[in-house]
């Protein structure tokens, strides 16, 4: 047989009080009040002994607020990579005070609908509305244009929209050809796209933005790619093919920009079946800092998505609005995060000629 519920008026008559003394003592506001010490201690008292719990819930109904933050993703609860993003969103919400419900559509937008009518069933005060890949958000519902909304690791929808958060894509691509140029290279190969603009992933937002700040920097050093190698897909196949063609052309790269570390998995395979040493013969540089970067050998040198601080910010952005006096300031602005750079031991510098 279940417990029965404790309820106020169990403390109540056990604190020989009313429930209205009772409510007010255990909601913070007998002191303004003016209940006395003794009658606060008898009710706390009593609480406690009895194992006495509020109900939040129906508190934050009369209130207008369940204290509750909905979090939507398509396949980030699943991913090793970006799972990130949960726990920094879990961490911030609990440090808030709010709790975090959590769903996951494997991207279909029938299944990301169904989601949110479920979040907005369950009355939640904000929704994150997260995404694995860096992408643009469809059009959101009209029903959430009264709720506080913020867009994780994708974009508003053209027109305007929600808040967003995103990794710095574009900097962290300069950043990386940036720290090549540093190191004394010139002989620059562009492994996933390239070598111009045009050859960028049409699927892939971060790879748009990755090759357009490699090629600013490069331009303003005055170095063209010296070659790139563009796929919609970012796997190590992909990544040992394009290295295997150059080197059956002859070519032994002095440096290669990878635009994802799986690339870098399968160029590293290439060079080193090739028997060429990394850095000394090749350097390699990419993006994302997936687990196994840290395990090659020689480590691989990358550029980290920020998963966690994204998500960290995404529930402090949510619980500001809502803490705040009169309408949520979200607005739709696009807050891009740095990303860190991970030094290790695959770029070497190399000595002027």
């Amino acid at each position: 047989m279940p417990t029965r519920r404790v309820t106020l008026a169990d403390v109540a008559h056990q604190a020989g009080v009313s429930s209205s003394t009772a409510s007010l003592v255990l909601s913070g506001r007998g002191r303004e009040l003016r209940i006395s010490t003794a009658v606060h201690d008898r009710v706390r008292e009593a609480a406690e002994t009895l194992g006495y719990r509020r109900n939040t819930i129906s508190v934050g109904l009369r209130k207008g607020l369940t204290n509750t933050i909905g979090f939507v993703s398509d396949t980030v609860a699943s991913s090793q990579l970006a799972g990130g993003m949960i726990r920094g969103a879990l961490d911030a919400a609990r440090e808030s005070g709010y709790m975090l419900f959590m769903s996951e559509t494997g991207g279909g937008p029938v299944q990301e609908r169904r989601a949110i009518e479920a979040m907005l069933d369950h009355r939640v005060d904000g929704l994150i509305l997260a995404s694995m890949f860096t992408r643009q958000h469809g059009a959101l519902a009209v029903e959430l244009e009264t709720l506080p909304v913020v867009l994780l690791n994708s974009l508003p929808p053209d027109g305007g929209g929600p808040a967003a958060i995103v990794p710095d894509e574009q900097a962290a691509g300069r950043a990386a050809a940036e720290q090549l140029l540093a190191a004394g290279h010139r002989d620059i190969h562009l492994i996933g796209a390239g070598p111009t603009l045009e050859d960028a992933p049409a699927a892939s937002e971060a790879g748009r933005l990755r090759l357009a700040g490699i090629l600013e920097a490069l331009t303003e050093a005055g170095v063209p790619p010296a070659s790139g190698y563009p796929y919609r897909s970012w796997n190590p196949a992909h990544g040992w093919e394009a290295v295997h063609d150059l080197l059956e052309r002859g070519t032994v790269p002095e440096a290669l920009l990878c635009f994802n570390d799986r690339l870098a998995f399968g160029a590293y395979q290439a060079l080193q079946e090739a028997g060429l040493r990394i850095p000394e013969d090749t350097s390699v540089i990419s993006f994302d800092d997936a687990p196994l970067a840290g395990w090659l050998r020689p480590t691989l040198t990358t550029f980290a998505i920020p998963h966690r601080a994204m998500g960290t910010m995404a529930v402090e952005m949510l619980v500001g609005a809502l803490r705040a006096e009169g309408a949520h300031p979200l607005g739709a602005h696009v807050h891009r995060v740095r990303m860190p750079l991970r030094e290790r031991g695959s770029v070497a510098v190399r000595s002027p000629a």
